[in-house]
């Protein structure tokens, strides 16, 4: 009898420890790409409680009253699709929310401005050309048009998606930020921008948001005054970045609603001096994450 007992008490623990954990709350993922960007919002977090996976480091909790997952993607179009997916495979994520740094392509924007993109396209994905001619470049004979201008012989080209519900694999460019996650970022077009920061570091206007137009990413960080001009002519892009199309198209195969905030630390090589990167990237990152704050106050 007392061998019985010993038996069911110890299959009674079994059970306990397979026993499937409490469903987790359904959280909106907050992705920025090195720490500078998510360290303000790190610091709204309540009851913050960290967890690693793969080395990439989580925090949970409540930001605005929204329960929120944060983590950093990485730099790079890779680590970005990669860690997006980490997220989504180990955390109930609802939406997925991005925000950083960005170089800024249309001429009309400023550094410490704040975009949010209708849709972002992965502009790097490029067929390499044969150069037949000094400054004439020809595409492989099995190589279709591509649908952009090229710039030398880079030709810029959709990418190949697989996604949930979809048989197959189709082609895509643009990847769309969620619709109804774009009104609400209407509604706070007017958040206050910091012009300063805090060692007297100033812009020289007042910083602004700006919903709509396009954005573009690609693995490589862009300082070249000629390649900024062919990417606003060519893609219509407000900004570039190194990241977030490649969340989008991740956010798109797993069928999740996603946004993106991003400020413009630079202008990609159309400044008169070296890039600017190294003295604004603390207002535009700030700046970002102000918006951000904003949009989930914002949004019911």
């Amino acid at each position: 009898m007392r061998k019985l007992l010993v038996l069911l008490f110890a299959l009674a623990l079994g059970a306990c420890a397979n026993a499937p954990s409490s469903p987790q709350p359904p959280r909106v993922a907050i992705v920025s790409a090195f720490q500078p960007e998510l360290a303000l919002l790190l610091s709204k977090v309540d009851q913050p409680r960290r967890q690693t996976i793969n080395g990439v480091e989580f925090t949970t909790g409540t930001l605005q009253g929204k329960p929120v997952v944060l983590f950093l993607s990485g730099i790079s179009m890779t680590n970005a699709a990669m860690n997006t997916q980490l997220a989504l495979d180990h955390f109930s994520v609802s939406h997925i929310v991005v925000s950083g740094i960005a170089g800024g392509v249309n001429p009309q924007l400023n550094i410490g401005d704040v975009t949010v993109a209708q849709r972002w396209g992965q502009y790097l994905e490029v067929v390499m050309a044969r150069e037949a001619a000094p400054g004439q470049y020809k595409l492989p004979p099995q190589k279709e048009p591509q649908p952009f201008a090229n710039f030398g012989m880079l030709h810029p080209r959709p990418v190949g998606v697989r996604s949930a519900g979809r048989a197959g694999e189709e082609k895509k460019f643009w990847f769309d930020a969620d619709p109804a996650l774009l009104k609400v970022a209407q509604r706070i077009e007017s958040t206050p921008l910091d012009k300063c920061e805090a060692n007297n570091v100033c812009l020289s206007h007042a910083p602004r948001v700006v919903i709509g137009g396009n954005g573009v990413s690609g693995q490589a960080f862009v300082d070249n005054a000629a390649f900024r001009e062919y990417t606003y002519q060519t893609f219509q892009a407000n900004v570039l970045d190194m990241e977030t199309a490649a969340i989008g198209m991740v956010a798109y195969s797993n069928g999740v609603p996603w946004i993106a905030f991003r400020s413009l630390s630079d202008l990609a090589g159309g400044g008169k001096g070296e890039n600017e990167i190294g003295t604004f990237f603390k207002i535009a990152a700030d700046n970002s994450a102000r918006v951000l704050l904003a949009f989930l106050a914002a949004w019911k």
